[in-house]
């Protein structure tokens, strides 16, 4: 039978290692973009929706950034419309993109607004065209209505955080003619986080940080900078899938968040384990070394 005598104390040693990290981090800005596994796995989202619910319980101000391809590709499917990809991104008709603001809007943010909302009536769920948060513009007329990120009007999640409520945004964008546009989520996140001046920019993802090898757990890069990360780019230690996690927290630094984060999502818990101890996880990404 395992000894439990200790657990007061291990339990009562995290508090204390926590303690000054909560100080730290009282009162800023905390911009997180859910996806991958974590948004399907209940369990998952559960423990997600708990960390950001102590977040702010704590005088932390996190703002949630969330997608939702496979939900859409998903819905497109029972549909029977046929999904073309260019260079990774869904080609986006009117069909499409009416598809996508519902599963956007009208599912998965409800999920994460209902997930946080069962420990108190904390979340509202909006989407980039309310309040003109997001002006989009076109990426490409190949692609559709598929957008950029022109401008961030931060004032609707600025408003919200000064009522202590947590805002969780669907990226659909809007131009100046009232057109919207699906905007990738890691973009968006970013944008946002600088927008907000934000202390921190995690993206919780499928894989366990920065890998300088994707099928090596072990070749992890624990911090980084933005001119090392670009060297490591240049030559080839990073490449394929982990470039565009790289390019949004490069573009979230760029844009004036203090640090940029990449988690393992698959994870239960890994908010609170990278921000409130010392060891950490995943990778933190800076301007300058620290």
């Amino acid at each position: 039978m395992t000894d439990r005598g200790f657990e007061p104390q291990r339990r009562t040693q995290a508090l204390i290692e926590a303690l000054p990290y909560i100080q730290r981090f009282r009162g800023s800005t905390v911009v997180i973009k859910f996806g991958g596994n974590a948004m399907v796995d209940a369990e998952l989202s559960q423990s997600f929706a708990e960390d950001v619910v102590l977040l702010r319980s704590v005088g932390i101000r996190p703002v949630v950034v969330h997608g939702g391809g496979p939900q859409i590709g998903a819905l497109l499917r029972r549909l029977g419309k046929e999904t073309e990809f260019r260079d990774g991104l869904r080609v986006t008709d009117q069909e499409t993109l009416d598809v996508a603001r519902m599963v956007l809007v009208g599912k998965v943010g409800r999920d994460i607004v209902g997930a946080i909302n069962v420990h108190g009536a904390y979340a509202v769920g909006l989407s980039g065209e309310d309040g003109g948060l997001i002006r989009a513009t076109e990426r490409h007329a190949s692609l559709g209505f598929v957008g950029d990120v022109a401008e961030v009007r931060p004032g609707i999640i600025e408003r919200l955080l000064a009522e202590d409520m947590i805002p969780v945004v669907s990226t659909i964008g809007a131009d100046d003619r009232g057109q919207a546009y699906n905007i990738n989520a890691d973009t968006v996140a970013g944008a946002l986080a600088g927008a907000l001046g934000a202390e921190k920019a995690v993206y919780l993802t499928d894989v366990a940080g920065l890998l300088t090898d994707m099928d090596d757990a072990d070749s992890i890069v624990p911090r980084a900078t933005i001119g090392e990360l670009g060297q490591m780019m240049a030559t080839g230690r990073i490449s394929g899938g982990m470039i565009p996690k790289v390019e949004a927290c490069i573009h979230a630094v760029e844009a004036g968040a203090h640090s940029a984060h990449l988690l393992d999502g698959r994870v239960a818990h890994v908010l609170l384990l990278e921000l409130f101890t010392d060891a950490g996880v995943g990778t933190m990404i800076t301007r300058e070394a620290t």
